[in-house]
This record gives structure tokens, sequence and C-alpha cells, in this order.
């Protein structure tokens, strides 16, 4: 039987006892995490993250998951459950919040304390439920377990969640660093223990599948990170995620062995940093940070800046030095930028344009294709077989990842002895029931890509607002006016055309106007009365003439005014 697309109402009903699985994002892309899990009519979230927008998505401020799917269902929510603290993981929490406040949400102490920020912002409150590694605690039907995982963020966790169709775990993202900044590892112990118990799925972060071996220990980094801060001569500027509080402290360190004096840069860097440090994930000597108005005064040997905007991200602070619109940092002849953080697939021109704007201006500019400044958060090969073989799952659900990673760790599944039809490869809306210890995709639900335009009080951009901005920017407009008497039906004033994007000459766009002239005035004398009808006809007139003429495909706006 093929599995069925549309609404939730068309799917075939749940089978008493059966689990079913929604990832409504997260899944062909690295962002945007989140999954709806459904057990006796009650509904548990597991993470709620954003994406950020390409060069093909103008405008456009953050990309959450589209759970309107769930609009009518939103009273069977008993929780949301937070992975870690990362933006992809928990940046749509308060928008999923506004549509209903009440809804537990469950963490650790940081991811709790990022996300209480967040919500600050958006002026909501909330009930924030704090769990450590072992706890075990019970929503609904469902009963959630705890694990340590390691990851480029404090206080990372896997969750177990039990119900009567069987037990699930959910790694979220992990890496396997046996000697971590922190020395919280990878609970493998605790793996293997669900494991003898019987893991009925393992749902698990598949971002470097196709990386062969183990990823490199984070505490290789901190060397580097000296020598470079160590030998520059003038300002230093390090990007980084604003989450990424190991990384972050390594940096702390060698700016205090080496006299310099730290300041953070950008909204989210300042308010995580901030929230880090007072909860002492962060230890940062008395009396090395200044403020950003301190540090443009200093001598430039004397400070090194920590800032967003490892991404690209246009409005972020290492952007705006970039293009010298930051207004107390102004890149020089010899600063140095240091990039300490990995590239997000699809952001590559992005990065790539700051990078040759701070390299124009004099910047050297230190990443991870010249310097062993980053090792990434997320399991290589060898540590996603290492689980698969300890966990021992009897069916593997690959998330997290773009579809290449996803079927690399499906491989990884086969060879680890995983028949086919216990490896369910999904993509965002598909519906996967887990009953009697099988799994299979049954049904794909309605499910997009939400846009947010404008900031945290906005709503969303629909699909036909971002073609609209894409064929503005890429081809230009042409309107054209024209002013009609359709109860004598005669045309009052001739048509008027005027372009932008593609041909500002209005010589060249005059051209056109006899020829919707002559249109209107035949569709008046056939006794057309509709304005909307006139309307129509003159865009076909504009349409091919544009084409034919220019070879170009602009926005069209015709209007037609009846007096």
């Amino acid at each position: 039987m093929n599995p069925v697309e549309g609404t939730l109402e068309a799917l075939p009903k749940l089978p008493k006892g059966g689990l079913r699985v929604v990832p409504l994002g997260g899944l062909g892309e690295v962002g945007r995490n989140m999954a709806m899990f459904e057990f006796d009519g009650r509904l548990l979230v597991v993470d709620c993250g954003v994406l950020f927008p390409e060069n093909e998505q103008p405008g456009v401020d953050l990309i959450l998951p589209d759970w309107s799917a769930y609009e009518d269902r939103l009273d069977d929510i008993e929780a949301i459950v937070l992975t870690h603290g990362h933006e992809d993981h928990i940046g749509g929490v308060p928008f999923l919040l506004r549509e209903r406040s009440d809804i537990p949400v469950i963490g650790s102490r940081l991811t709790n304390a990022f996300v209480s920020a967040k919500l600050r912002e958006h002026r909501i409150k909330a009930e924030l439920r704090e769990v450590k590694e072992g706890d075990r605690v019970t929503a609904g039907p469902f009963e959630l377990e705890f694990f340590a995982v390691n990851h480029s963020i404090p206080d990372a966790m896997a969750v177990a969640i039990r119900t009567d169709a069987g037990l699930v775990l959910h790694t979220g993202d992990f890496k396997m660093d046996q000697i971590p900044l922190d020395g919280r590892i990878t609970d493998l112990a605790g793996f293997a223990r669900l494991g003898f118990e019987g893991i009925d799925l393992l749902m698990s972060d598949s971002t470097n599948a196709e990386v062969p071996g183990f990823v490199t220990p984070e505490e290789k980094l901190g060397p580097v990170i000296e020598t470079v801060i160590r030998e520059a001569e003038q300002r230093i500027i390090v990007a980084s995620f604003a989450s990424h509080v190991h990384r972050i402290q390594q940096v702390i360190d060698a700016a205090h062995k080496n006299g310099r004096k730290i300041s953070f840069v950008g909204r989210s860097m300042v308010r995580n940093m901030g929230a880090a440090s007072d909860l002492g994930y962060l230890d940062i000597p008395p009396g090395l940070t200044v403020s950003i108005d301190q540090a443009a005064r200093m001598a430039p040997s004397q400070v090194v800046i920590i800032s967003t905007g490892s991404q690209g991200e246009p409005l972020s602070a290492l952007s705006r030095m970039a293009t010298g619109n930051h207004r107390h940092i102004t890149i020089e002849e010899g600063d140095t930028v240091l990039l300490a953080s990995s590239l997000v697939p699809g952001n590559e021109t992005a990065v790539n344009k700051v990078i040759n704007a701070l390299a124009k201006l004099g910047a050297s500019v230190v990443s991870k294709d010249n310097a062993l400044v980053h090792v990434s958060g997320h399991a290589a090969a060898g540590e996603l077989l290492y689980l698969l073989n300890t966990a021992k799952p009897s069916n593997l659900m690959p998330v997290h990842g773009e579809w290449r990673h996803l079927r690399a760790h499906a491989a990884l599944g086969r060879r680890t002895g995983l028949a086919d039809d216990r490896i369910v490869l999904t993509t965002d809306g598909d519906v996967v029931d887990l009953v009697d210890g099988r799994v299979g995709i049954v049904g794909h639900i309605d499910c997009g890509m939400v846009y947010v335009d404008g900031g945290a009080n906005s709503a969303g951009v629909d699909e036909n607002t971002l073609k609209d901005r894409l064929i503005l920017g890429e081809e230009g407009f042409l309107a054209c006016t024209i002013v009609v008497s359709t109860s004598s039906r005669m045309i009052v004033r001739p048509a008027h055309a005027h372009a932008r994007g593609f041909a500002d000459n209005p010589e060249i766009v005059a051209a056109v106007e006899p020829l919707v002239d002559k249109e209107i005035q035949r569709q008046l004398e056939d006794g057309v009365r509709d304005a909307h009808k006139l309307a129509q006809a003159m865009r076909r007139v504009l349409g091919r003439w544009v084409s034919d003429t220019h070879r170009r495909r602009p926005m069209i706006l015709p209007s037609v005014i009846d007096l």
C-alpha cells in the first residue's frame, strides 16, 4: 500500500499501542530540527529550532519548522523536550509558545537559560523544567530518561522515550570526545544499558556520517588558538557561534595568558556568554572583560574581540565590520580575524564574501582551511558505528543532516547488521509508525518552511511573497497604467509604462504603450467591462512584449482605472 499524502485527517489511524513519529524539520537540511511524537492521543515535541536563510530567501530573518498540521492539536502537546542549546534546536521555541504559552519546556540548566533569555525578548512567560543526566520524568504517557552526551556546547543530552509501544533513543547532537574540556563524556554505558533493555528505534545524529574515523578532540585546538593570539601584533577579532562556550573559553584563556582584555560583541553573544558565566559554565578571570566602547579606545595589541558572524550573517557584528558599517570597530591593515567555528552547509557564499571583504581591508583571516581552529561537534562514522554496535537498536532512523548524510548513516546501519526494512529514511513531513517493534512510513503530511520576516514579533512570509522578492531582485518589474471609461468604451488616458531593474530608460518601455492601447481598445469594443479582465489582457501584452524583446521575465504590474 502506498503511503497516504495530505493532512493528518487523511492518514491511517495509528494502531492501538503504536507510536507515531513525524519529523517537522531537520531532515534533508542542517537546521530547524523538530520531531513530533504521538502516543495514545497525546503529543511530545523534541527540539524546535531555526534555520538561517540563504541568498535565495531575501528579506527573511529566520526559517521555522512547519507545525501547521498540528495547529488544531496544540492542546495535546505534553511538553517540549530540548536536547541542547544551539539555535537550530531551540530558536523556534518562542514562536511555538506564542501559539500556546503553557506548554512545559524540559531542558538542561544551560539550555533553559538560553531559552529563558529568548522568551524575555519575546515577552513570553513559560514553564521551564530543569533536568540533568540520569533524571527520569514523565510527560503524559511518555516516560523520559536523560543521558549526557558530548557536543560543542555544555549540557547537551540524549533522551530515551518510553511508551507501551517501545523504547526510542533520540541522541540529539553528539560526538565521542574522550578527553572533553569539561570532562563530560557521552554516556556509552547508559546507551549499552538501554541496548540490553531493547531499543526499538534509534534516532541518531547524521551530520558527519560521511566522515571516516573519529573527530579530533577539542583540546587540540587550545595550543593553536593560543599561538594565533600570541603572534598577532594588532587587534584580534574571533568569530564564533554565540553558544559555543567551550571554544570561547579557549579564546578567553589564550587572551588572558597573553595579556589581552576581551570584549563580547553581538546581542546573542553578550546574552549567552553572560548566562554561561553566571551559571559557572564559563570561567572569566576578574577584570578581563571590557565593554566594546573601551575596546575601541584601547591599543589594538591589548584586546581580543569575540563576535558573532561566523556564518556570514548579513546583520552580524563581523559582517558589519567587513563592510565598514560597525559603530565601534573598524578593520585595519594587520588585524587578525579568527573564524573559530564550522561552516554550516549553504553558508559558503556568504562566508567567503565576508572573508574577501576582510582581506580587502588588510586583515589576516585564520579559519579551519588554514589552521586547526575548529573541530566538529558531531560524531564521525567511526563513532556512529560504535554507537550502533553498543546500542544494538532494532530499527534506525537517521536524523539531523542533508540527504547525503542520512544515506551515509543508513549505510553504516547496514554494515552493523540491520536489514533494509529496519532502516527508515525520511524527509520532513513523513509519518513513521512504530508498531509491534517494526517501523514504516505510512504517510506524508504537508510540511514546508515557515519564513519569519522582520524580527521577533513579526508574522511569517509565505512562498508566494518569497517568489515575488526573487523575481523583483533578479528580473526587476514592469508596470503599466491606463485610464478607461468602460461605459463609453473609450480610453481616457493612454497607457503609461515604467520599469525598474531591467530597463530604466523610459524610451525603451515606451515602445510597448501603443500595443497596450490597441489591445485595451479592442477589448472595450468587444464589450469587456470588467477592469480585472482588462488588466489581465494588459498583462498578456506586456509579458509577450518583454519576453520577445528583452528575453526577460520581470514582475508585471498592470493597472486599469475605470472612470
